[in-house]
């Protein structure tokens, strides 16, 4: 009796493990997980990251090659400021040249932030391991804002100018003058369209 529990336990038992393994192996391929790919370390430098997080894709020309591992805030004495370092990891067959541009892009409007490489030309010398590399920040939402009010605001001024009968575009509009003029003209060249052809003669 007590072998035939022992048994039952043993069964239970390995098909729990068998389980566990399954599920791991699931999540893991889920969280790309890359315990067994080969890759290296490289470090991008940002004054403002505009909320990307650990783990966010990095693309190099539009490709998948790896993540942003840790987010580290430091202040820099020399320059008397402070900066955002990311540490990321990247896949080995990856190779970034120094004059690549980095940036924090966002998959549509409101979507995940991810780190955007675009490619630069100088093969001969790439990023090696723990090299760091300076990035393009993105612009604060604030700033989007503040130039659009004041595009707006131009715009707005433009038109009240207009509407006061000022400016070129004003005159053209509201100043009976200049229209009785331009009326004349078209109506002189409807009657007479050889002046289109004609060409006075200089005075010496």
């Amino acid at each position: 009796m007590i072998f035939g529990k022992t048994k039952l336990e043993l069964k239970v038992g390995i098909f729990v493990f068998i389980g566990i393994i399954i599920l791991a192996a699931f999540v893991l391929s889920i969280g790309k997980f890359r315990t067994w790919s080969s890759g290296y370390k490289v470090n991008f430098i940002f004054n403002f990251v505009n909320g990307v997080k650990v783990g966010a894709p990095i693309r190099f020309a539009g490709v998948d090659v790896g993540e942003i591992k840790k987010i580290k805030v430091r202040f820099v004495p020399e320059e008397q400021k402070s900066e955002v370092r990311l540490e990321c990891w990247l896949r080995n067959q990856v190779h970034i040249p120094n004059d690549s541009t980095i940036w924090v892009n966002t998959l549509g409007l409101l979507g995940e932030k991810y780190l955007e490489i675009m490619p630069g030309k100088d093969y001969m010398n790439c990023m090696a391991v723990n090299d760091s590399l300076v990035g393009v920040d993105p612009i604060p939402m604030h700033e989007v804002f503040r130039q659009a009010k004041g595009i707006f605001d131009n715009l707005s001024t433009i038109v009240d100018k207009v509407g006061k009968g000022e400016g070129n575009l004003g005159k053209l509009l509201y100043d009976d003058k200049l229209y009785n003029n331009m009326e004349a003209f078209t109506e002189d060249i409807k009657n007479n369209p050889w002046k289109l052809f004609f060409k006075t003669k200089e005075k010496k």
